[in-house]
């Protein structure tokens, strides 16, 4: 076993339970769990990612969601994570003197970064079980709009959109996809052991 620290990342798509995860890893391994989509609240008034902080708030949902290829929506996520990603590094790096085990969970970790940048750190890619549970979870806790029409809208898109592309990217870097949180939390009890 090594004396390096152990780091893990969880992605995937909103609703799938990545939060869920990395605090149960916390809670029953010990670990720092660290929401790294949470560090665009900090970023609101520094110019250099304004163009990303937002990008979605600032859009006609209906029309955006409606109107653009699947191609194109997953083509936004994935500037988005790379127009935020110095930010998102910074974080990362400063917690490389925590002596624990540190979880970072967020939707722009894609994997073609995180094997860039941190090919050292175990990862997974959370997908979700079902598009059922996709909408129930953002009926419960809305990502974007706020009416049943666009809830549905993002779930659809969440499940049926990204979550075949987050599962290539997990397929093209190494790092293995989970339907369930809970087989996450399985698979980095075996890794680190």
């Amino acid at each position: 076993m090594s004396d390096k620290p152990k780091r893990f990342f969880i992605t995937g798509i909103p609703t799938a339970g990545k939060s869920w995860a990395g605090n149960l890893l916390a809670n029953e391994m010990g670990a720092v769990h660290v929401e790294i989509d949470d560090i665009r609240a900090t970023l609101q008034d520094d110019l250099r990612y304004s163009k990303w902080i937002n990008f979605y708030f600032k859009l006609n949902e209906r029309e955006y969601l409606k109107n653009l290829s699947p191609e194109q929506r997953w083509d936004d996520v994935v500037q988005q994570s790379e127009g935020l990603w110095p930010a998102l590094e910074a974080k990362i790096k400063s917690y490389e003197d925590e002596p624990r085990p540190v979880v970072f969970e967020g939707v722009n970790l894609m994997p073609h970064l995180m094997k860039k940048y941190f090919p050292e750190f175990d990862g997974a890619v959370l997908l979700g079980p079902s598009f059922e549970k996709t909408l129930e979870r953002n009926t419960q806790s809305p990502r974007w709009g706020f009416t049943k029409e666009l809830q549905r809208l993002e779930a659809e898109c969440f499940f049926y959109d990204e979550r075949p592309r987050y599962a290539k990217e997990a397929d093209a870097y190494g790092y293995p996809a989970f339907d369930t949180a809970t087989e996450v939390y399985i698979h980095v009890q075996d890794i680190w052991k």
